[in-house]
């Protein structure tokens, strides 16, 4: 959300909610079973620092996942052990590579594709274009035919196989990601 005007980075706000999930599902989505557990404002965006605003909330869920909280139930009239767990988040594409680690720019980003990503660079614009979306649809779909409208290129090939779980951990097991902006080295100079 961009509070003091359109695409300018004056102003930034990152609204964080919690929404209960175990509720039917004409419930979970209505504003009284939605809690807004922190507002970030900025006159940045928080980008690779949004872990230093979170970690107050994952703190608390990791506590109400391993230990539990007493929660009183009015209903009943008695005290019971409330463990919760975060099921997913949903934010965009940018806000993904943030909080994931992942490099959601450049020519391979797709996290489904990966080595598979078709891309290619704008001669004029020199920014980069992804293509053949037209793989994820049904093999009979009128889209795939379609030459003109997108690459040139009919498509016939299938979408990438989805990664396992242990694929996943191989890949990202060894790896050593610092959060947060590093430190730079300051430039000061000493003039004697």
């Amino acid at each position: 959300m961009n509070s003091f005007g359109y695409m300018s980075t004056n102003h930034s706000s990152w609204p964080v909610l919690l929404v209960i999930y175990n509720l039917p599902p004409g419930l979970c989505m209505k504003q009284k079973y939605m809690m807004l557990s922190m507002m970030i404002f900025d006159l940045k965006l928080p980008r690779n620092d949004i872990n230093v605003y979170l970690s107050p909330l994952i703190e608390d869920l990791k506590l109400m996942w391993d230990r539990g909280v007493e929660v009183f139930d009015e209903f009943s009239n008695e005290t019971f052990k409330m463990n919760a767990m975060l099921f997913y988040t949903t934010n965009d594409f940018p806000t993904h590579g943030h909080l994931s680690g992942y490099s959601v720019k450049g020519h391979k980003s797709c996290p489904i594709c990966e080595e598979d990503t078709a891309s290619q660079q704008l001669k004029l614009g020199r920014k980069t274009v992804y293509l053949r979306h037209q793989r994820f649809l049904r093999s009979y779909h009128p889209y795939r035919s379609l030459e003109k409208t997108f690459n040139g290129h009919q498509e016939t090939s299938s979408p990438p196989t989805p990664l396992t779980g242990v694929v996943d951990y191989e890949k990202v097991n060894n790896i050593d990601h610092t959060f947060g902006k590093s430190k730079q080295k300051s430039s000061v100079i000493n003039i004697c």
